[in-house]
């Protein structure tokens, strides 16, 4: 009998990838139902306030108002602050919605290169099984369990170190952010002190450029939860996870009017502070997960070895 079979062992995977891929689909369905609604939401608020400024600027009764009061321009300026929150929330929530989309075809492409894998291996495991009876070895089926038991963990681990590769691109990217934010705020000193022009003209390129890192974090923290679907992880950080799929709401939320005064963007900082604190908490519980299971495959393996050795020996 050839143990280790490793065409055996290939199909185990592929049941596993298959059942991942279910258990994905299922959660990306769901975070896709959600965020249409999201995104009818927020494109809905982004015409109401375009609509706003709009009648302002034309010959709407409103504008004629502001005008005599004198409060036109200031009406104005507030109503164009909205109007742009409006739309950085709506184009943060549908670009995460098309990024959804993409996964959604991945995944079923996926599941359907996948769709024979259970039948292919229990057609496999039976004939392994007549293998094993044909044998007569005392330890052939110590060996196969030991086998399975493997493969189940190196799935296991293949799981979380995709886990932990999406988590770390998404702190790659919050550092980034953080590098921003820093730097605006050291152009946002020097702008209150006087700097001029300049000093704004580079605050606001630096905010720009945060704000751009926000949505790819944004699609990026949905990816992370998404990897997460299937790995086991306690209550606290459960709801940490959660927490990711609104980062952006968290960020964006009454950021706009006053963005270029210094405690707006401390406040900024705060908040991507607070979710990077959350992804490293994250990220530490799956490298203690994944520690112990490498201990777990190490010590099956040395069994494994042991049994071959005494088959051998039997023989």
């Amino acid at each position: 009998m050839a143990y280790y079979d490793e065409q055996l062992q290939l199909l185990q995977q592929q049941i596993v990838q298959k059942r991942r891929e279910e258990f994905k689909l299922k959660e990306l369905n769901k975070q896709r139902e959600v965020l249409s609604t999201r995104v009818s939401e927020f494109q809905k608020n982004k015409l109401d306030q375009q609509a706003d400024v709009d009648q302002l600027e034309g010959h709407s009764l409103a504008a004629f108002f502001y005008a005599v009061i004198g409060k036109k321009e200031e009406r104005l300026d507030k109503e164009r602050e909205e109007a742009y929150a409006a739309k950085v929330k709506y184009d943060v929530a549908a670009r995460e919605l098309f990024a959804i989309e993409e996964d959604i075809l991945r995944s079923e492409a996926e599941l359907n290169r996948l769709k024979d894998s259970e039948q292919q291996y229990e057609k496999m495991l039976k004939n392994k099984a007549e293998e094993i009876k044909i044998t007569g070895s005392n330890e052939a089926e110590k060996i196969f369990q030991a086998e399975e038991r493997i493969a189940y963990i190196e799935n296991q681990l293949k799981e979380m170190n995709e886990a932990l590769a999406a988590g770390e691109k998404a702190l790659s990217i919050i550092d980034r952010v953080l590098s921003n934010l820093d730097s605006a705020e050291g152009w946002g000193t020097w702008d209150l002190m006087g700097g001029g022009l300049i000093s704004g003209m580079a605050k606001h390129s630096h905010l720009d450029e945060a704000q751009k890192l926000i949505e790819d974090l944004q699609v990026q923290l949905r990816r992370f939860k998404t990897e997460l679907t299937d790995v086991t992880i306690d209550a606290d950080i459960q709801v940490s996870i959660d927490g990711f799929l609104h980062f952006a709401d968290y960020f964006f939320d009454g950021l706009f009017a006053d963005w270029a005064v210094l405690d707006k963007i401390n406040q900024s900082k705060a908040k991507v502070e607070d979710t990077k604190d959350q992804i490293e908490r994250v990220l530490n519980h799956l490298k203690n997960l994944a520690s112990t299971s490498k201990a777990e495959m190490e010590s099956e393996k040395v069994k494994l070895n042991d049994l071959v050795v005494r088959a051998v020996i039997d023989k």
